[in-house]
């Protein structure tokens, strides 16, 4: 009989404790230890792949140069020349998200935005840039943001209270989204990976049942890459956009 810990889709997203820091200390998790290995991968293949930087890359430097352009150009697009000063941060989320995502399409690996209480974290910290940038650089005018362009003032009395809470709604979308998507994903993985085996066990026929479970399961593997970075791409694209709104709060 198969282990139901290996075909229940869910304990995959249980966080178990590596060690603690004393008795009810600080305790370090698997969930930990996969962000710090996504920020050590991340450090480690910059470092490396720029440290001899050369007139023709090498396919690592190339690389390298391709995620810094992919990034530079959307912030561009969403936030302006003057967005680029806010690059290194956007730089970061999309590496880390991109990284952790792609960390947890491996077999045994943990997968840290699974989590909502990471992918909230991250969300916050943008709004607070959000907010902390568009207070300190336009005062009482970021108030603007909440105030369209052109709008009558006897309507204001109504989309005023809607645009305040469209943008207290923005941490909630940015981060239920990227949870969402990536748990939802994995957990589909996960039952059609169970079919397998379930159906693998009957014999012979269930070797045959098992074809189509195994089918899906390529296919959807495939997928998951495909939305592990879309979903990257997705968290920076938006926090270009509301970074956008703290430098141009009257657009």
């Amino acid at each position: 009989m198969a282990d139901p810990t290996k075909v229940d889709p869910i304990h995959q997203f249980g966080i178990t404790n590596i060690f603690s820091l004393g008795e009810g200390g600080v305790a370090f998790t698997n969930s930990a230890l996969f962000m710090v290995l996504t920020v050590g991968l991340i450090l480690g293949y910059l470092l490396l792949s720029t440290a001899g930087r050369k007139l023709v890359p090498t396919r690592a430097q190339a690389l390298s140069e391709m995620l810094y352009e992919f990034v530079a150009n959307m912030v561009r697009g969403s936030a302006g020349t003057e967005g680029m000063k806010f690059f290194p941060f956007v730089f970061a989320l999309f590496m880390f998200v991109l990284v952790a995502n792609m960390f947890g399409m491996f077999p045994f690996f943990f997968t840290v935005t699974s989590h909502i209480i990471v992918t909230v974290a991250l969300a916050l910290l943008v709004m607070v840039v959000v907010v902390g940038y568009g207070v300190y650089k336009n005062g009482f005018k970021f108030l603007k943001l909440f105030v369209p362009h052109g709008v009558p003032g006897y309507v204001l009395p109504i989309v005023v209270p809607i645009e305040v809470v469209s943008f207290l709604s923005r941490p909630i979308s940015l981060s239920v989204r990227l949870f969402a998507n990536i748990l939802a994903g994995h957990i589909t993985l996960k039952v059609f990976a169970g079919f397998i085996v379930t159906l693998g066990s009957l014999g012979a026929l269930g070797f045959l049942g098992a074809l189509l479970p195994l089918i899906m399961t390529v296919a959807i593997t495939a997928l998951e890459f495909l939305v592990a970075a879309l979903q990257a791409y997705v968290f920076a694209v938006l926090t270009s956009m509301y970074l956008n709104d703290a430098i141009h709060p009257s657009h």
